[in-house]
């Protein structure tokens, strides 16, 4: 049995998708249903249904999961602390982040920690937001920054992983303003003349909370998808260019707002709230990390709603 089939199921877990992991473990989707076959037949069970759509786990498949969270965790973490023992390194404290949150969050919230202490060592790794989770599984990083939303599916369990909550944002439906200063394009659209709308993909994981709004709202809402990118940098700037309506993180526009070349394309039915969180492992960290993780203030909860 290699470790790579257990990371192998557990991104099937997350996305119901096999194209999708794998898209997300870097390979072919025959390559990744052999080595999934591969798993059920050093189990000697079918994990997985594969007549739904999205698939879903066998009884069987619901028994093993969180046995290859655990064994996953643990050969993992051993490795970090077996890899600790002898790094120079030791002292850096390794985040992971998804693009959005690298660029407009990071840099402004670890300044505001170290002007209480000291500055710190520190990595970012930048990725896709189930990238980023496969890294603090892994021990690759000691830290996630992550958006979460009870939509959001973290699969990092309670047992294993706790948070601090950082912030307190929303996703805002915004557009390029007319000449009066007025949305060009105003929300909820109609049928004859939906919103275009500039979306997420697939693997957003803030996507996935506007494509909820949207579905509870498909009576009332009238969009057209004319774009879509997993950044939401790139979908600011093609609604700053007159393309249509994207949500994005209020946090994130407090200069658009300010300068008037975005503005809210709605009102507060279509806004969503979401929350910002550092995740990390509930087992010891290097000295540093631990350091830095009490100067982040908040209460600990394990709620990644």
């Amino acid at each position: 049995m290699e470790s790579r089939w257990l990371e192998d199921f557990l991104s099937l877990v997350d996305t119901r998708n096999f194209s999708r992991s794998a898209q997300a473990r870097y390979t072919t989707q025959p390559a990744f249903s052999r080595r999934i076959k591969s798993l059920e037949e050093w189990v000697g069970a079918q994990l997985f249904n594969r007549t739904s759509q999205p698939v879903t786990l066998t009884l069987a498949g619901e028994r093993f999961r969180p046995v290859a969270e655990d064994v996953l965790r643990r050969l993992l973490q051993g490795r970090e602390e077996a890899r600790r023992i002898g790094d120079t390194t030791a002292s850096t404290i390794r985040f992971a982040a998804t693009h959005s949150l690298s660029l407009n969050f990071f840099s402004g919230w670890l300044r505001s920690i170290e002007t209480r202490s000291h500055t710190f060592n520190t990595r970012l790794d930048t990725s896709q937001f189930h990238d980023c989770i496969q890294l603090l599984q892994r021990g690759d990083s000691h830290f996630l920054i992550s958006y979460t939303h009870p939509v959001i599916q973290m699969n990092l369990p309670h047992e294993h992983f706790t948070s601090k909550m950082v912030l307190r944002d929303k996703l805002v439906p915004v557009t390029l303003p007319d000449s009066s200063g007025q949305p060009v394009d105003r929300l909820p659209g109609t049928e004859d003349e939906p919103v275009h709308y500039l979306g997420y993909s697939e693997t957003s994981a803030i996507g996935r909370v506007v494509e909820q709004l949207i579905s509870d709202n498909a009576g009332s809402l009238h969009l057209k998808r004319v774009f879509v990118s997993h950044m939401a940098a790139v979908l600011k700037v093609m609604s700053s260019e007159g393309r249509g309506t994207a949500w994005l993180p209020e946090s994130h526009l407090a200069q658009e707002f300010a300068n008037g070349t975005l503005v809210r394309a709605g009102d507060e039915r279509w806004e969503i709230p979401i929350n910002v969180r550092v995740i990390r492992s509930l087992d010891p960290l290097p000295a540093a990390s631990e350091e830095l993780w009490a100067l982040i203030p908040g209460e600990v909860d394990t709620d990644w709603g």
